[in-house]
């Protein structure tokens, strides 16, 4: 459950703006936290770096990061999973993906490409007509690598506003775009990079109208089931599945606040609502980005890459911008993945592209660029290493 800490109406719209990927409520951390002794690493200066986060003025109660080699798996994690119980936090732990979410309504849409049921030159006027004119000539390309110029919904001040009054509000997850509904495109359509929350949203709504089923349904039947992903799932409301890694955020010099179940899940749908685990992130990622789910043909366009195109967070080294894919350019080589940030997570899971070789890792605070730039930039870093680790032969 959410604590209840004094003041924390007042602190409320920094947690608004934290769920939408645009501030951060972070956790500053005990000392305490970073004494937990996880079980012995295989690499000691990945360890420390991880230490190092979790002790970090601002950063977050626990990590965990897991390595993935053929089929050999490497379990690295500091602080906790719970202030409450001080449990160590663990790969079955379930977790918000936040963003990461974007990367399962991705794989949909190019698994309906590769069926016939979509084109990535599909149009939102073509599959959904009801949506403002000016919107019409936006394709599902465009969508897919944040080049559509959609008005972000997440950004709108009536969203806020309900979000702000009631954060565990019921939206219609299907009437998102209907916050900025009234709004021009930001640009004309291709021209160049803007995340945005409204993309994905979009993309689910024509996934559906191509094929008479649910966004959710979808998932089952053309990502979970065919990676074997058991404990993967996409709330409506505002609970976990049990065990759960707990998200924290604080507003200083206030303890650490828990948020994981702060807000509901119907606000962020297909561009945010994924629940799952380490474990199972890392099976979705390495069949992802490793091409198990796709065509060559569709995996050609998928990996067609936008120069300065970065995920939210920024992930690793250099980013750039795929069909709801990323590539993480680093000092040691390349992976290709996501990257997301929430009330209480961020989180990056990421592959090479034979599916060989996967790393998820996870933090239970937000950072951004806007807010703890500092433990982003450290974040980044650590990542940096662990990616290097994972492309060491």
């Amino acid at each position: 459950m959410v604590t209840h800490l004094p003041g924390r109406r007042a602190r409320l719209p920094l947690a608004v703006a934290a769920l939408l990927a645009a501030a951060s409520a972070g956790a500053l951390v005990q000392p305490a936290h970073a004494r937990q002794t996880p079980p012995p690493p295989q690499d000691r200066a990945l360890q420390r770096g991880l230490e190092r986060i979790v002790g970090a003025v601002g950063g977050p109660p626990g990590a965990i990061a897991v390595l993935q080699r053929e089929g050999r798996a490497e379990v690295y994690r500091a602080g906790v999973a719970d202030l409450g119980t001080r449990r160590p936090p663990r790969p079955t732990d379930h977790m918000r993906l936040a963003s990461l979410a974007k990367a399962y309504s991705g794989a949909v849409a190019l698994r309906l490409v590769d069926q016939g049921r979509l084109t990535l030159d599909t149009t939102i006027g073509r599959r959904l007509p009801g949506l403002p004119a000016a919107w019409r000539q936006v394709t599902l390309r465009q969508l897919l690598n944040h080049t559509s110029g959609l008005p972000d919904f997440s950004a709108s001040p009536e969203f806020r506003a309900i979000l702000g009054e009631d954060p565990h509000h019921v939206f219609d997850s299907r009437r998102l775009l209907d916050f900025v509904a009234g709004e021009p495109l930001a640009f004309r359509p291709g021209s160049r990079y803007q995340y945005s929350n409204s993309d994905n949203i979009a993309v689910a709504l024509m996934a559906e109208a191509a094929t008479g089923c649910r966004y959710e349904d979808l998932l089952k039947r053309l990502v979970y089931r065919p990676l074997g992903l058991r404990e993967t799932s996409l709330p409506q409301g505002f609970r976990l599945p049990e065990p759960y890694l707990h998200g924290y955020a604080v507003a200083p010099p206030g303890p650490p606040e828990d948020v994981t179940e702060l807000f509901g899940a119907s606000g962020v749908w297909a561009s945010g609502a994924v629940v799952a685990t380490p474990e199972d992130l890392g099976r979705f990622i390495r069949g992802y980005a490793g091409g198990s789910l796709f065509s060559s043909h569709t995996r050609e366009e998928q990996l067609k890459f936008l120069p300065g195109g970065a995920s939210e967070p920024a992930g690793p080294g250099v980013n750039s911008a795929g069909l709801a894919i990323f590539r993480y350019a680093t000092r040691c080589g390349v992976l290709y993945g996501h990257t997301g940030n929430t009330a209480g997570y961020t989180q990056l899971a990421a592959a090479t592209l034979d599916g060989k070789r996967s790393l998820t890792f996870s933090i239970t605070t937000q950072t951004s660029k806007t807010l703890k730039p500092a433990l982003l930039a450290q974040v980044r870093k650590v990542q940096e290493d662990f990616a290097c680790a994972l492309l060491r032969r």
